[in-house]
């Protein structure tokens, strides 16, 4: 149970905190990208990597938006971490300082919003291929494991505790398997634009020639039930606005004449070149 005696909670801390992502979750597909309810399962195999996400009617699968709350836990993990302070998947926090992290205020609407954010991340299931020694294993897990709400007296909230899945919790511990991101991106509204700065984040990093990726892979990546037209329409009006935080984007053709989506950090000048690299498969 939550917060049983012989496991010890690890409270939220007052910030501010760097933001931090979890590399495994901004380069492959695990979350939907619609605000809309989904139930359709998101079946993914590429290499020796496998991902199955399942979702229950009653809840839908967990979305983009909802992964913000997984954000928090990173970065309040990481940080208590470099400071020597014990750290636990057993969290406590009250909705406040969760919000306000995620750049959302602290009111009625939010807070339920929270509680059914909290609900998806807990019924949604993965079973992956990542991160398994043996390649014959599969890890089964759902982002938390169980949650539950503290009450007072008068029936108000005074926080929530929450149990992360061990999987994820073991990349997060792992200094090579967390990104700082931009605070900026709590301020993207669409699916695919949050989507797409994780991937590029992960990618495109500080180098200097950034990265490329052909759209037909992109689009399989994205685990988005949009057909590629539409796919490919987003995609493009995301170039025009050039709303990623810190990059910036083109689109171009290849050399065998497939349009490639490139992208380099936005304080390097020069013309983006779109480029193959070693890893434009991962």
């Amino acid at each position: 149970m939550v917060g049983s005696p012989q496991r010890e909670l690890f409270h939220a801390r007052p910030g501010p905190f760097v933001p931090r992502d979890a590399q495994d979750l901004m380069a492959w597909p695990f979350f939907s990208l619609a605000k809309s309810r989904r139930v359709t399962p998101i079946d993914f195999h590429m290499g020796d990597v496998s991902i199955r996400v399942e979702a229950t009617a009653e809840h839908g699968m967990a979305t983009i938006w909802d992964a913000d709350i997984l954000i928090w836990a990173a970065s309040q993990i990481v940080d208590a971490r470099d400071k020597g302070l014990r750290t636990s998947r057993f969290m406590f926090a009250t909705p406040y300082e969760i919000l306000s992290f995620i750049g959302r205020s602290d009111s009625g609407v939010n807070y339920s919003r929270l509680k059914a954010a909290l609900d998806r991340l807990q019924s949604t299931t993965i079973v992956t291929s990542i991160r398994q020694p043996d390649e014959r294993r599969r890890h089964r897990f759902s982002w938390i494991a169980e949650w539950k709400e503290r009450l007072d007296t008068a029936g108000r909230s005074t926080g929530v505790e929450l149990i992360l899945a061990d999987w994820f919790y073991a990349g997060v511990i792992d200094d090579a398997l967390i990104l700082t991101i931009d605070r900026a991106y709590f301020d993207l509204t669409g699916g695919l634009e949050r989507w797409l700065y994780r991937l590029v984040r992960k990618h495109g990093g500080r180098q200097s020639f950034g990265w490329s990726f052909d759209l037909e892979h992109l689009h399989l990546k994205s685990g988005s039930m949009s057909h590629f037209r539409r796919f490919h329409f987003e995609l493009r009006a995301i170039v025009e606005r050039q709303s990623l935080p810190g990059y910036r984007l083109a689109l171009a053709d290849d050399p065998v004449g497939r349009q490639r989506l490139t992208f380099r950090p936005e304080q390097l000048k020069g013309a983006i070149r779109p480029r193959m690299r070693t890893g434009d498969r991962q």
